[in-house]
Formats: C-alpha cells, structure tokens, sequence
C-alpha cells in the first residue's frame, strides 16, 4: 500500500493496481508516429541490446547511431540515438511498413511507453520503491484501444524486469557522477573518460580489463570472474563496481594481497 505522506507532483497519481488502456499496432492510426521528431536517451544496457543485435561493437554503435549530448545530468554526458537526416527526423530503426527493425532488442525508454517510471531510493522505510504513471501523448491513439493491461501485466508483456533492474544499476552511478567525484578535472577528464568508456563502450572497457590484468587484480569468486570474461551484463555490473571504487572509495572490491 503507498503510504500517506507520500506526495507527488501535482497531477499525477501513480497507477497502483488500477487498469489502463492501451495497444500499439499497424491498424492504429498514429502507428510510428512515436518513433520520428523524439530525442531518446539511450542507457547503457540498451547500447549492450542493440550493439548485440546489429552484430557490431560498442564503438561502431556509438560512432553510427549515438550522439552525446547534455541531459539532465550537468556532470556526465548522455547517449542519445541519431537520427535520420530527413525531414521527420525517423528513427534510424524505423521502417513504414514493418515498424521496428530492432522490436525484440529496442530501448527500454520505447519499452515503456505509455508507462513513466519513478523509484523513491528513499523510502520511509524498506527498500526502494517503483511508482507507475500514464504518459499520454496527445497524438498517440494507442490509448483509445481497447485492450487492458495492469503494471504488472506490462511490465511482464514488454519483458521489462530485467531492463528496470539494469537500469536501475545505470541510475545509481548517473547519481553518483552528479556529486562531482572528478576532482576538478571538469568535462572529458581522464576520470570521466574511463567512466564514459565503462558505461557506453563496453567492448573497449573487456579490453581495459585485459590490458590491466584487473580480473586477477581483485577478489573474485571464480564464477563472478568466469562469468565478467564472457557475459556483457556482468561486465558492466563490475564496472560499476570498480568505478565506485576509483570514484569514491567505495570498498565495492578488495584488492588482492
């Protein structure tokens, strides 16, 4: 049960268990209207998905489809998708016909929609929580259908779990790098160049880590190590991990003696 006290911004009221209406298919009207004229922010285990998808590297991602830019963080850079030059500025995974070209692997921001997600990392008491709000577009038709979904049924339909978990991982260290922990080095410091390179180009940081020997540099359980040498997600948890150390001195991994 949400507790009293607890307040949102005026207008919203998170949905609970109450059911909402919404489909997205061909037959309705607006269908891709969603996906042309947006800025969609990427995180870090949407570029994993998609790089994974299109069967390339985390660089030739970034150098293809991402852009940096400043988001609501003025500490860190964010990753946004580049879109098409042309006059609707499309998705550059849009196709008329078809829809998504990525559907299985899309962003979680696409994922999402119609929902918009709140966690209080600060709750009374207990751990953090997750709200649900109705994001409605006035263009978007979806909302007049008549198929009903609860939360939970779309967050389990979108395959969304996992992906708010990740994200969630990503949403710590985005608070972390607002705090300023690159001691005076200000925009594209070393520090932040390594932390940029663990979040976004994955596939650099395995070679980082290599280079380095970290995986025999740090106490690891054989399974962890085993399992950051081939599995991307475990990499980038490690990373976060290691960047916490580095950062902050957070004790996230102990040195070998």
């Amino acid at each position: 049960m949400m507790t009293d006290q607890k307040k949102f911004p005026e207008g919203m009221q998170p949905l609970g268990d109450s059911l909402f209406p919404f489909a997205c298919h061909p037959e309705v009207p607006c269908f891709t209207r969603c996906c042309r004229k947006l800025t969609l922010f990427l995180y870090p285990y949407d570029i994993i998905r998609l790089k994974k998808r299109l069967g390339i590297t985390s660089e030739e991602f970034l150098n293809t489809y991402g852009g940096v830019v400043q988001g609501s963080n003025p500490l860190f850079p964010s990753v946004v998708m580049r879109m098409r030059e042309d006059e609707e500025g499309s998705c550059p995974f849009l196709d008329p016909e078809r829809g998504c070209l990525v559907y299985e692997d899309r962003p979680s921001a696409c994922r999402s929609y119609p929902l918009e997600r709140a966690v209080d990392r600060n709750p009374e008491r207990g751990q953090p929580r997750a709200y649900y709000f109705i994001t409605n577009h006035s263009y978007c038709l979806g909302h007049k259908e008549q198929k009903e979904w609860t939360v939970k049924e779309w967050l389990r339909d979108q395959n969304l779990v996992y992906y708010n978990a990740m994200d969630d991982q990503w949403a710590e260290m985005d608070t972390l790098f607002a705090s300023n922990p690159w001691q005076g080095e200000g925009a594209a410091g070393p520090k932040q160049q390594l932390a940029f390179m663990v979040c976004y180009n994955l596939d650099r940081f395995r070679q980082y880590v290599a280079e380095h020997n970290m995986l025999n540099v740090y106490r690891l359980d054989k399974a962890r190590k085993r399992l950051i040498e081939t599995d991307d997600e475990a990499l980038l948890t490690f990373g976060y991990d290691w960047l916490k150390l580095v950062l902050v001195n957070k004790p996230t991994l102990q040195l070998k003696r």
